[in-house]
């Protein structure tokens, strides 16, 4: 293998922590029995010497990136020169295309995901506890119980997405979904709803995880931030969208012999099973097969996308990724913080027509009430998003809005006597920490696995065991709590999100620390950790945000 330095600016994605003036890139030799073959990769910038890295780096990387199989990329195919710069106008224009294709398709397909599950607390509020004799305790599980088949198939659901393509995977999933929504109204008692709850959750598990896995296979590093706040933010709109489309249905009430709630059941499913059509013809896989994409656009989004990914880009699947995940420290702290997140993200979302339900709206009122303050948790999770991305950081933009986050649940318990407005201020405050806190939460760990096997595993993995924050969240608020205004709920609330704050903090003081260990090495020790096949993230150049 041998380096060259590139002087020029080298699009990348690097921590904002690191130079940015230290480029270096590398020419990798191809597996084969021609030394004139030497397609060219260029590392995001560190802070390693030259001369070091000259010495350290081995024969052999994995080089490349398709749909489902890695392709060598030789120097005829426009690696020739270590010094090559990406045409930023042309970027541009690849990006917007690509936005336009992807983000605002997966994007609807999440608001109707997001609306289908969290919609049995308007049907709660539009009388499905009443008119099929629910009790408290019931409820509480036919919530839970969604999660807990969710979790189940979110890692078989990302193994099947990455083996039958994210167009045929997803709508398979969205099909079943769908008709387990419409078919929900038929429910008489609470044997049917716990049932239904969780085939819903089995089969709504193949579109977040996937949908975060994809955004992270089209998108540089640097621009998964406010796609995924982009992806994401529907689930906030589909909270107000949801309140307003509650509140119109609830006239329906007795058309055709059916409750109001019935009617939410089916014209909220309805949309899910139509879009269908639509994903089957349009939503693209990878960049390499995507006919959306000319060839010459094709090459670029792989060229890029193989720039940004320095040492991390093996594709094919590997048994030594899949392991690693499970070895992986950070793996860990990213479920830690997760669950500590989802657990008010979902519980909020449930019980947010009951909250506010308490602030003494009547039922109608307060279908129509939880709207504004999912608009305004919208605007900040995109703002939010938006600043991750410019700045290049994930560490401040997950730990403030978490901290925010934890202030208004804090506020929410101080004024439980005060009037309505002072509650629904708190409220909103709630609301946009919770869910301004998520793309950053979600883009961290997908810049910072290498290897698509291990992303992929990790990213299923994290969701997953981050979901069960689902099933407790069910049960954080209970209706004998209504009283004393959820007092209880919100001070759990409040704790995990204290303390999910505070490990977020140190996390990224962890990262940090390791880039500057791996920034000051010695060609020696560069040398040695360099060696092997699949390391990933652990390969001594990749340079992780923070």
């Amino acid at each position: 293998m041998r380096l060259v330095s590139s002087s020029s600016s080298i699009p990348s994605a690097s921590s904002s922590s690191l130079s940015s003036r230290s480029r270096v890139s590398y020419a990798a030799k191809k597996p084969s029995s021609s030394s004139s073959h030497l397609p060219t990769l260029l590392f995001p910038p560190t802070h390693h010497p030259l001369d070091r890295i000259m010495s350290a780096i081995g024969e052999k990387t994995a080089v490349g990136y398709t749909t489902e199989k890695m392709e060598s990329i030789d120097s005829e195919q426009g690696y020739s020169h270590a010094s090559e710069q990406l045409d930023p106008a042309a970027v541009g224009r690849l990006r917007r295309k690509i936005d336009t294709h992807l983000i605002p398709l997966i994007s609807v397909l999440y608001l109707c995901s997001f609306l289908d599950r969290v919609n049995i607390g308007n049907a709660k509020v539009a009388g499905l506890a009443t008119d099929i004799a629910l009790t408290a305790s019931e409820y509480n599980w036919a919530l839970s119980i969604f999660f807990i088949g969710y979790v189940i198939f979110e890692i078989p659901s990302n193994i099947l997405l990455k083996l039958m393509g994210p167009r045929k995977w997803i709508t398979i999933v969205m099909i079943a979904w769908g008709a387990i929504m419409i078919a929900m109204a038929a429910v008489h008692n609470a044997a049917g709803l716990l049932a239904a709850r969780f085939f819903l959750g089995l089969t709504e598990s193949g579109l977040f995880p996937g949908s975060v896995y994809l955004i992270s296979l089209w998108y540089t590093r640097s621009e998964q931030a406010l796609r995924n706040g982009l992806f994401f933010s529907t689930a906030t709109m589909a909270g107000a969208f949801g309140g307003v489309l509650a509140y119109g249905i609830a006239q329906m009430e007795g058309v055709r012999g059916l409750h109001g709630w019935q009617w939410i059941f089916i014209l909220e499913g309805l949309p899910t099973v139509l879009l269908t059509i639509v994903v089957f013809f349009f939503l693209p896989d990878f960049p390499g097969t995507a006919r959306f994409l000319s060839t010459e656009e094709k090459d670029l989004a792989v060229r890029r996308l193989v720039i940004d990914a320095g040492p991390a880009t093996q594709t094919e699947f590997s048994w030594k990724q899949f392991r690693s995940v499970f070895t992986d420290w950070k793996v860990y702290m990213h479920m830690i913080t997760y669950i500590l997140n989802a657990t008010p993200l979902y519980s909020l979302s449930l019980f947010l027509p009951s909250i506010v339900q308490g602030f003494h709206f009547n039922p109608l009122t307060t279908q129509a009430m939880t709207a504004p303050a999912y608009v305004i948790a919208c605007l900040f999770t995109i703002a939010c998003a938006f600043s991750s991305d410019r700045f290049r950081e994930r560490g401040y933009h997950y730990a403030i809005p978490t901290f925010v986050g934890c202030l208004g649940y804090i506020l929410l318990i101080v004024t439980k006597d005060s009037h309505t407005v002072s509650r629904y201020v708190s409220l909103t405050i709630t609301a946009s920490g919770v869910f301004s806190s998520v793309p950053p939460m979600l883009s961290w760990f997908t810049t910072n696995i290498g290897g698509h096997t291990k992303r992929g595993v990790a990213t299923a993995a994290i969701i997953s065991f981050g979901n069960i924050g689902g099933a407790i969240g069910g049960q954080i608020y209970r209706a004998s709590d209504v009283a004393d205004g959820y007092v209880r709920g919100h001070t759990i609330c409040a704790c995990m999100m204290g303390i999910s704050g505070l490990l977020i903090l140190v996390m990224k003081f962890l990262l940090a620390r390791e880039n500057k260990r791996r920034a000051n090495l010695t060609p020696e020790e560069f040398a040695r950790e360099a060696e092997g096949e699949d390391l990933c993230d652990y390969h001594p150049a990749f340079v992780y945000y923070t």
